[in-house]
């Protein structure tokens, strides 16, 4: 037989070992389990600080709001329904100061003040009325001394008076009465009639304005008037100077102006507009104020409606 070993067939430790089985690490699929927990714990953490937040203690929040400035060194502001709520940082135990967002930004206006100004507001109505009043009894005591000065000359028809917001306007007519038709030169009528109205004039105060004033009619062609402005402007001048040579009225309270035909008492249309509008005014201006004089014609229209 042959010395030769059969194949495969070692001695001892001499051959091949066999060779070890290794079995496969076992994965853990459910350690995703434990990031999820985590993760759900610290949300219900967070929303139970909210919740505790929302329901505002101010005392637990002042001492809250404390910890969080020693911690962090800033104030504490939050805000709950639209309110801002700080604490002090100088003093632990000052209370927390609630301020509505109208009052931060000023604009809201507190019923006393609208109160007070409501009442600011009627007292200077009620002055403006008082000083209306004031000066209209006045007006009306200067107009009942002229119309009973003219009533005893003889000439209770020469003028109408009116208390508007200039004060008070005596309309003297000067158709047949102060000039005749296309002069400057007075009546003996118009002198007569202006001597009754000079002294009560001269002790008024107010200063005294003389307009003239002419019919819609034009002048003469080739007559001594260029227009209507010229006639009206020398007629005012004209019993200015009567006023103040003849009834002694100070020149320093009087002025002088024409209007032509552009202010007439009543339109065209009216059967006595040449007449009427055909006239001088001399008006007694108002000292009150510029609003109380513009309550001057609705007092005067109250005052002879109530007359019977």
């Amino acid at each position: 037989m042959s010395g030769k070993k059969p194949a495969g067939a070692h001695g001892g430790h001499g051959g091949r070992r066999a060779k070890k089985h290794e079995e496969e690490e076992h994965e853990n699929h459910e350690r995703w389990l434990v990031s999820y927990a985590d993760m759900v714990t610290l949300l219900m953490c967070l929303f139970i600080v909210l919740y505790a937040l929302s329901q505002v203690d101010v005392t637990k929040f002042s001492a809250f709001s404390q910890g969080l400035q020693q911690g962090f060194g800033a104030p504490v502001t939050i805000l709950n329904d639209g309110a801002a709520l700080e604490t002090d940082t100088t003093d632990p135990l000052q209370p927390v100061q609630v301020q509505s967002q109208a009052a931060i930004d000023g604009t809201a206006q507190t019923d006393a003040e609208a109160k007070a100004a409501a009442e600011v507001a009627k007292q200077e109505a009620q002055q403006t009325a008082a000083e209306a009043q004031a000066a209209y009894d006045r007006l009306a005591a200067a107009r009942d001394a002229l119309a009973a000065a003219l009533a005893q000359a003889g000439y209770p028809d020469a003028a109408t008076f009116k208390i508007d917001e200039r004060g008070l306007v005596v309309h003297v007519v000067a158709d047949e009465v102060l000039f005749d038709a296309e002069e400057a030169d007075l009546r003996p009528e118009g002198g007569r009639v202006l001597d009754a109205l000079g002294p009560t004039l001269a002790t008024l105060e107010e200063q005294l304005r003389v307009e003239g004033h002419a019919n819609s009619l034009p002048v003469t062609r080739g007559g001594p008037w260029r227009s209507n402005w010229d006639l009206s402007a020398v007629r005012a001048t004209t019993v200015l100077l009567h006023l103040t040579d003849s009834d002694g009225v100070p020149e320093g309270r009087m002025s002088a102006t024409g209007y032509s035909d552009t202010r007439p008492l009543v339109p065209d249309s009216d059967p006595n507009a040449l007449s009427v509008n055909r006239r001088v005014d001399i008006v007694v201006l108002s000292t009150a104020s510029a609003e109380a004089n513009a309550l001057l014609p609705g007092i005067d229209a109250t005052s002879e409606g109530s007359q019977p």
